[in-house]
């Protein structure tokens, strides 16, 4: 792996005791950050930076990339058409290539938005090759990746139970942490579960304790009426919720049970766009900053908004706000006299905090001696740009992801002067096109024939 020295760079470090320098330089070294700091002499490949603003890349909390290929088709639904569309339906198409290269366009996707990072939640893995496919996707776009092995939730075929009451497989987390997670700098596996809300009790329990078995993160979608309503409570008494236990969405829970699962150190996963359109309520955001509790954000349902971070992070920072707004105007009749949330906190909720909630701010999350060489890198000569007065404002508010020059991601530039650097992409994106409609046709088939037997 080539060493890269970035000259005379305008940094967003996130890192306190570096800070938001001018005219400083980076040394990448394997894929390591090894210096940041001005004036450093190096035998390396320069990449000069000297009208280019660099932080860290953005950390996409919550995705179900495998949706890829059927972007746009859930704009107008709601939840119930979702998930009678979606998971009753058609998930079921599904081939394990058609996983592969939803997960492959989708990754490159994130990295040319500028997230450098991913929590994919693939719950579309009915078999092990579909499985591997997702993973192969995800390796092969070389996005950093953490990738949370789910349940399908096909209709359950004749005989067979509800998925509700199908622990997770134990054999096979097992093989993929020996086939693929045995070195986890750049790929972290963890367990996306069906949690209090869709399964048994007795699921739910042995689901937590494979996870703690084997150390890893266990996620679980929040919403809706508990098909175990007292879960949460039995897994804290068995001592099962800690900092590895991830809720999604969960914008409805009681402040009770929030209590119980922030004082559990557990995480959250908000996804504001998605939670808006299909009937969530308000996104937890507020709720959790008055109780100190950590979380990140994500993009959610690729079927139907775009994975752009910068977009999630803005609609969230002004989802927050509104709901601040909202609660002075209750109690005083008037909107608030002080910013609530400022746009360098919402910064850190895509960068900094998210690696935090994830535990792996040892690796990213920062431009920091160290760590993990994960870079975005926007020109600051753009129309949109100039004048800058404060560099974060300028991203968060005035900026897209045209405006993102180059990614690296794990010392490798994946983007560079606006163009992915990816083999073959015209024909990939011809092979996704050919999946989506295939699956769509397929769904829509099935639609008539049952509409025909009514």
């Amino acid at each position: 792996m080539k060493r890269i020295l970035i000259k005379n760079a305008h940094l967003i470090s996130m890192d306190a005791h570096i800070g938001d320098p001018l005219d400083t330089d980076i040394l990448i070294d394997n894929g390591i950050i090894v210096q940041v700091q001005p004036h450093i002499s190096a035998d390396a490949e320069i990449i000069d930076a000297e009208n280019y603003l660099i932080c860290p890349g953005f950390i996409n909390g919550h995705i179900h990339t495998w949706q890829t290929g059927l972007r746009g088709i859930a704009t107008d639904w709601t939840l119930s058409d979702y998930l009678a569309s979606i998971h009753a339906g058609l998930a079921s198409f599904y081939e394990p290539d058609d996983m592969y290269i939803g997960n492959y366009i989708g990754a490159l996707y994130q990295i040319n938005t500028g997230s450098t990072t991913i929590v994919d939640w693939c719950h579309n893995n009915p078999t092990p090759d579909h499985t591997d496919a997702a993973i192969k996707g995800l390796v092969d776009s070389n996005v950093r990746a953490i990738f949370l092995h789910g349940s399908p939730k096909h209709k359950p075929k004749e005989g067979m139970p509800h998925f509700s009451e199908i622990p997770h497989p134990r054999e096979e987390i097992l093989r993929l942490s020996k086939e693929y997670f045995f070195d986890d700098d750049m790929y972290k596996l963890g367990m996306a579960v069906l949690g209090p809300q869709q399964s048994t009790l007795e699921v739910c329990k042995s689901d937590f304790q494979l996870a703690r078995d084997l150390d890893l993160i266990i996620s679980m979608h929040v919403g809706g009426n508990f098909l175990t309503p007292d879960g949460f409570n039995v897994l804290k008494k068995e001592n099962l919720l800690n900092k590895k236990t991830n809720i999604v969405h969960a914008n409805n829970i009681t402040n009770e049970m929030l209590d119980v699962l922030v004082d559990s150190s557990c995480t959250f996963s908000i996804t504001p766009e998605e939670e808006l359109q299909m009937g969530f309520g308000n996104p937890l955001t507020k709720r959790l900053i008055e109780r100190g509790g950590a979380f990140n954000f994500g993009s959610d349902i690729e079927s139907a908004m775009a994975g752009d971070m910068l977009n999630v992070i803005r609609f969230a920072l002004q989802a927050v706000r509104h709901e601040f707004t909202l609660e002075n105007y209750e109690i005083n009749n008037l909107p608030p006299n002080t910013m609530k949330v400022t746009t360098r906190k919402a910064f850190e909720w895509a960068t900094i905090d998210a690696a935090r909630s994830f535990g792996i701010d040892d690796k990213v999350g920062s431009i920091t001696p160290g760590k993990k060489a994960d870079l975005i890198m926007f020109k600051k000569n753009k129309i949109n740009f100039v004048p800058m007065h404060d560099p974060i404002s300028t991203i968060i508010f005035h900026s897209n992801s045209n405006d993102i020059d180059t990614v690296i991601v794990n010392g490798i530039i994946l983007k560079r002067y606006g163009e992915l650097i990816a083999k073959n992409l015209g024909s990939k994106l011809e092979a996704l096109a050919a999946s989506g409609n295939r699956i769509m046709d397929q769904y829509r088939k099935t639609q008539i024939g049952e509409n025909k037997e009514r």
